[in-house]
């Protein structure tokens, strides 16, 4: 495709389809499959892969010190996410020649190779319920020898999560610690003590938990948990398990339900609203530099916005508009002109902020520059006195706009609901900051895309 040519129109909708479906992302992870499996075929492979639907499926390794929650929080994410909840000791139950080969090694007290290891966890993982649903891995890897023996058969976690705590509170809780011996349930003294009097009188202490064991198991944690870091640095995350169950379990949810920034193509689609005087233009400006994408200003209507969106650069570079829309049939007008944007931001500035910007603006009908009264005064009192101050900013024509925005701002917001608001009173390479870390952080599974 030549631009030089003839003017290039590209249906803004080829990107929003793009994007709603996940192409890039989808392309990108067969592609990664394929380097790691080697198939014979990579045709059926891809063909294979496609009818799976498990891109977004969870993969995920959560891991700790002793006593931190990690079988608990795992046990409820796997509840909530209707997922497989994975451990070795679960993982051996299964009848299998890898399995028999690791029980013989226990009952003789031999060491089972990483790589024995690895390989039982790639038994399960292959099986179809795992393929379909996704997992949660608990307690393992260990070490970062145990982490690239998985890495180097092909495993590898969407999300590491390790939850951490003082060694303090990690020897209290692991000595309050109970189990069930009849369904294998941990309870604790003091946390999570089970109301029924019969689960009571079943609950034992377990063997070998005393404060010297669990302290030289924390030392040996700390030794090498750092190669676990190092193994997932682009993925680990750590939460805080010093701190109420229900919020340890809410953190993990929101970081494993997170996507990670991905290497595929990303075009932003952005409409900034705000009243009059809340720096959409300033705003738009910026991101517009940024990422060299077009700034579309706010006075073009829907025809002359679908002949400039349909170009080459909007849609291989993307846009941000401001100004418009600037209520609901405007907004539904842009959506079946094929055009909805992947973030919508909402500028908020008190009135009262509103009006002291505008109503105090100055224009040098000399040499064209701006002023205000109090962030950034005429120079010289030559200069003041001939500055003019332009009609539409007196107070009553701003009072009036403000009416305006605030009679279609809630419906907007629910149009394009979730939206991100931004307190734009302030400096606004501040507020630039915040915008920016939006754009570039990706949206959540479950968000849907504004088409």
């Amino acid at each position: 495709m030549d631009a030089t040519k003839k003017p290039l129109r590209i249906s803004p909708e080829l990107g929003v389809y793009a994007e709603k479906h996940g192409i890039f992302q989808t392309l990108q992870k067969m592609l990664q499959c394929l380097l790691v499996d080697k198939p014979m075929d990579p045709i059926q492979y891809m063909i294979d892969h496609l009818k799976n639907e498990n891109d977004e499926v969870p993969r995920v390794f959560l891991l700790g010190p002793p006593a931190s929650g990690k079988f608990t929080i795992a046990k409820l994410l796997c509840d909530k996410i209707s997922t497989n909840f994975l451990t070795l000791d679960n993982m051996l139950a299964s009848k299998s020649v890898i399995s028999n080969k690791i029980q013989k090694l226990n009952i003789h007290n031999k060491e089972i190779p990483n790589t024995l290891w690895a390989k039982l966890i790639l038994e399960r993982l292959s099986k179809t319920d795992c393929i379909k649903r996704g997992w949660v891995l608990v307690d393992y890897p260990k070490t970062r020898e145990q982490a690239i023996a998985l890495q180097e058969i092909g495993i590898a976690p969407e999300h590491v999560v390790i939850l951490d705590a003082p060694d303090t509170v990690l020897i209290e809780r692991n000595l309050g610690k109970r189990i069930d011996m009849t369904t294998g349930e941990i309870y604790h003294t003091t946390f999570n003590w089970p109301t029924s009097s019969k689960i009571q009188s079943r609950l034992i202490k377990p063997k070998g938990i005393t404060e010297e064991k669990t302290a030289k198991q924390l030392l040996e944690y700390r030794r090498v948990s750092h190669g676990i870091l190092n193994s997932y640095s682009k993925k680990y995350h750590i939460v805080n398990a010093d701190q109420p169950c229900i919020d340890v379990f809410s953190q993990v949810l929101s970081h494993v339900q997170s996507r990670h920034r991905s290497n595929a193509p990303y075009t932003p689609r952005i409409i900034l609203h705000g009243p009059p005087g809340s720096g959409r233009s300033l705003q738009a400006s910026l991101i517009a530099e940024k990422y060299k994408i077009v700034n579309v200003p706010d006075v073009m209507v829907i025809k002359c916005m679908s002949q400039r969106l349909c170009k080459l650069d909007c849609s291989t570079q993307g846009w941000v508009i401001h100004g418009f829309p600037q209520d609901v049939n405007q907004a539904e007008m842009l959506k079946d002109a094929g055009m909805s944007p992947n973030r919508v931001f909402f500028l908020d500035v008190p009135d009262d902020a509103v009006i002291e910007r505008l109503t105090l603006r100055l224009l040098d009908p000399v040499t064209g520059e701006r002023y205000h009264s109090i962030y950034k005064p005429a120079p010289t009192m030559e200069v003041y006195s001939r500055c003019k101050i332009n009609p539409k900013d007196s107070e009553e024509n701003v009072q009036n706009a403000l009416e305006v925005y605030h009679a279609n701002v809630k419906d907007l917001e629910q149009f394009y609901n979730p939206v991100s608001h931004v307190n734009a009173d302030q400096d606004p390479y501040t507020v630039f900051e915040y915008i920016e870390s939006c754009v570039v952080k990706p949206l959540s599974k479950h968000t849907n895309v504004f088409a």
